[in-house]
């Protein structure tokens, strides 16, 4: 049989909220398309719900800035409230320049201003907020497959993502920040290639393939198509989250 995989946006899913169920949302979202969840689907969803429903907000004005955040904020010409929290969510500022902040977010991930943002969020101008990431990204995937396991008996796979820039390339790509029930990271070394050499080195972003491919589908703008559903993906069950994506810092040679 010839491999296919197929990425369906789930319709009609509303605004999120504070406090709300997105197992309960995505039940309901499945049922509008007539679409019925089965044991080995991916469920890929779009960090900024997963924040909402965790009330990840931050409010600007009751952010005071620190030294270092003010300094900082100087040197790249960003709001110092926002810098503060930046600081905040990170472990080590990797680089820097005027319009842009790159860190080391404290669960691993090097990436732009620890992922914190305004867009595709509402808010008050006299009380402006912003969106951090999860608390902890793997810990929220977890939750939501036990919590659909327990609504429908199955066993889906869940995959938080966000999109980030590139070291070498233009654009921004979804990226794997938590995920659930699958190995994230597929190591094919000592398999053997057509030639029968054996790999010495390759090892499968699995998780990172995967969200790319959904976040295509979700957009970046007014799409509003934050969950999508994967199928056809063959997939390792293990207890592992995206944590195995993170390269160790003492190999990383741009650090």
């Amino acid at each position: 049989m010839t491999p296919s995989l197929n990425f369906t946006v789930l319709p009609a899913f509303p605004l999120v909220e504070p406090g709300d169920d997105l197992a309960a949302l995505i039940v309901a979202s499945a049922e509008t398309a007539e679409l019925r969840l089965e044991t080995g689907d991916v469920l890929v969803l779009a960090q900024k719900v997963v924040s909402k429903s965790e009330n990840r907000y931050a409010y600007l004005n009751e952010t005071t800035p620190s030294e270092a955040a003010l300094e900082l904020a100087a040197r790249t010409d960003k709001d110092p409230r926002q810098v503060e929290l930046i600081l905040r969510e990170s472990t080590e500022v990797v680089r820097q320049r005027r319009g842009a902040i790159i860190v080391e977010h404290r669960e691993g991930y090097v990436h732009a201003n620890a992922g914190i943002d305004a867009s595709n969020i509402s808010s008050q101008p006299d009380n402006p907020r912003v969106l951090l990431l999860p608390e902890d990204s793997n810990a929220s995937a977890r939750r939501l497959r036990a919590a659909l396991q327990e609504r429908l008996g199955v066993d889906v796979y869940i995959i938080i993502n966000d999109s980030a820039g590139r070291a070498w390339r233009n654009g921004t790509c979804g990226f794997a920040l938590g995920s659930a029930g699958f190995e994230a990271l597929v190591s094919r070394i000592g398999d053997k290639d057509l030639f029968d050499r054996p790999l010495e080195i390759t090892q499968i972003a699995v998780a990172d393939e995967l969200a790319a491919g959904a976040s295509f589908l979700m957009g970046q703008a007014d799409e509003g198509a934050p969950v999508v559903l994967v199928r056809g993906a063959p997939l390792r069950p293990s207890e592992q989250g995206c944590e195995t994506l993170i390269r160790a810092k003492s190999e990383d040679l741009f650090r």
